[in-house]
């Protein structure tokens, strides 16, 4: 599933195409993804204008002219694309299948710079999903939510306030959402090896200078990650329908076995399961 890098990098590959840009047409070729289109989703979005295409965690947030709320999830294959003229998007989203059975949105836009211009969802596994949210309406997806890792919010002593006493395992608790907004199995895994932190340490007992090592961990493997344009292990596709690259630059992800990168170490990447998640770590120089 697309985590935080590969939806940011979603979300800067859309955003030059269709901020300021006009919904002239909305076509749904079913009538649902993982749930129902809302009931008046296409009347909702024609005849608007996208004023600002943000990102909150895993989500994409489009804020209308009208102030009502876009709100997309990716789901595990879901990908938008783009583009100033129509092209085939089975083919460069679904390679060798041009029968479009994939595209299940399509969205005719007009930007006041680039003219008229196309963009196309495609959801083989229909894992996704999409909302709208009329002006001011209370949006369960991400008002719970914790604050975004990258953002001023997140800082050592938030995190420190949010561990104290817990007794799970620091790795599960990276993955609760309402902790920090966004982080994903990934990036808490590699994170973690960055900061020489055991993913089994109860999260209670890390240190002022271990939490202060952790935040900074995990803005650098984000940053990296969307510097690379994200992972793409199967699914992903950025806005132009090419690969992300940040899955050569995985220190433990999918290493199990392999000797440890960290020089002088020396010890050997194990993989565990917690909470029903892979963890990949090196129980050598991860305490």
């Amino acid at each position: 599933m697309p985590e935080l890098p590969e939806v940011e990098t979603v979300r800067r590959g859309l955003a030059p195409y269709i901020e300021g840009a006009l919904f002239e047409r909305v076509t749904l070729n079913r009538s649902d993804l993982r749930f129902p289109f809302p009931d008046g989703f296409v009347s909702g979005l024609e005849g608007q204008r996208i004023t600002h295409l943000g990102r909150r965690a895993k989500y994409l947030v489009a804020t209308l002219s009208g102030g009502g709320v876009w709100l997309s999830h990716l789901g595990m294959t879901g990908a938008f694309l783009v583009a100033d003229q129509g092209v085939n998007e089975a083919s460069r989203l679904n390679p060798g299948d041009s029968s479009g059975k994939h595209v299940h949105v399509v969205a005719n836009l007009i930007h006041p710079a680039r003219g008229r211009v196309r963009l196309s969802y495609s959801d083989p596994r229909r894992f996704g999903f999409m909302d709208l949210f009329a002006p001011g309406a209370a949006n369960p997806f991400t008002d719970p939510l914790g604050p975004e890792p990258l953002g001023n919010d997140l800082s050592a002593p938030y995190l420190a306030g949010r561990l104290k006493a817990r007794k799970g395992p620091i790795k599960t608790v990276l993955l609760d959402q309402r902790v920090i907004a966004g982080l994903g199995n990934i990036y808490v895994c590699e994170a973690l090896h960055m900061s020489r932190i055991d993913p089994r340490r109860a999260a209670g007992t890390l240190t002022e200078r271990e939490i202060e090592r952790l935040v900074a961990a995990i803005r650098q493997v984000l940053e990296a990650a969307i510097a690379a344009g994200g992972s793409t292990l199967k699914d992903f596709a950025k806005a132009d329908g090419q690969p992300g690259y940040f899955q050569h630059s995985f220190a433990v992800y999918g290493h199990e076995g392999d000797p440890c990168p960290r020089p002088g170490c020396g010890g050997t990447i194990e993989r565990i399961v917690q909470a029903g998640r892979s963890t990949f770590f090196c129980p050598v120089c991860q305490r």
